[in-house]
């Protein structure tokens, strides 16, 4: 399951993880939450770097799992997060999958606004959607750049899963209905942390992948394939900040929309190899990209 979408009603029963979010802190501190993996860390660590530098006291409540996030907005444990339209859409409101980015996010800031009293501010250009990755050498030896280029040479190609994708509806068997049949050459599982090892080492040739896995930008090695058919949904990232604390201070409006401006799918990509390739932590990796913003 996509790691930004694990069920919402999960959440509810696992909420006594959230005991490091209490009731807002004394001084009206702005409460900046993530979620519990690096593009998530890098990036709420940002907006608070932004905040503090725009004046406000900034609480840092990071690293909450996906599946209980939710229920921290809402129950007024954290002010604002980095949050995904597709996440929106599809785990939180439980509404029909949408492939047009503008649509999905139309429907999540109108319904947000009457579920939740909370607001999407302005978008980023990061889609950190669904998707596949195929080695560099793959891809120029059998000309594959698109999903369709992909199940036109899926009998040359060796595909590396993770026991998931070919049974479920946003894998294989979703893409069929869309593309036609992938007759890939060979079928292996492996475990999702080695799978672009298994392909730098040659034991297979493709992968499920994320389009903003820092593995990505070593573009010598990988490329991650266009899904020239929409197949998957849209999964782009923005801040989202409860009314309340908008009414209170409407400067923070300005101040995220400034650092979503600046970020795009290819800069999280090499925001999150930083910390996951080059091992750097993400708190220097947000204050060295801040200090350029600024």
């Amino acid at each position: 399951m996509k790691r930004k979408t694990a069920a919402i009603l999960a959440g509810i029963m696992a909420i006594t993880a959230l005991s490091g979010c209490g009731k807002k802190t004394e001084g009206n501190a702005i409460r900046v939450g993530s979620k519990d993996f690096t593009e998530s860390l890098v990036v709420s660590e940002i907006y608070a770097l932004a905040l503090e530098d725009a004046g406000y006291t900034v609480e840092r409540k990071q690293n909450i799992a996906g599946s209980v996030i939710h229920t921290a907005i809402t129950n007024n444990e954290i002010d604002l997060y980095p949050e995904y339209t597709g996440t929106g859409l599809l785990s939180v409101l439980q509404m029909d999958m949408e492939s047009d980015p503008d649509r999905v996010y139309s429907i999540v800031k109108d319904e947000y606004e009457k579920r939740f009293d909370i607001s999407w501010l302005a978008s980023t250009a990061v889609n950190d959607r669904n998707g596949m990755a195929i080695t560099t050498e793959a891809a120029k030896k059998y000309n594959v750049y698109t999903m369709s280029d992909l199940q036109r040479e899926a009998p040359n190609l060796r595909l590396c899963s993770q026991g998931e994708f070919e049974h479920r509806e946003d894998g294989l068997p979703g893409l069929a209905k869309v593309y036609g049949d992938f007759s890939f050459k060979s079928v292996n599982v492996y475990d999702n942390g080695i799978k672009y090892q298994i392909l730098e080492n040659n034991e297979a040739d493709v992968c499920p992948g994320y389009s903003t896995e820092a593995q990505l930008s070593q573009k010598n090695k990988f490329t991650y394939l266009e899904d020239d058919k929409s197949f998957w949904p849209p999964y782009y990232l923005a801040p989202i900040v409860r009314n309340e604390t908008l009414r209170a201070h409407p400067e923070i409006r300005g101040v995220l929309d400034k650092v979503s401006a600046a970020l795009d799918t290819d800069t999280v990509i090499e925001l999150n190899a930083k910390v996951d390739i080059d091992k750097q932590e993400y708190e220097e990796v947000a204050k060295e990209f801040y200090g350029r913003l600024k």
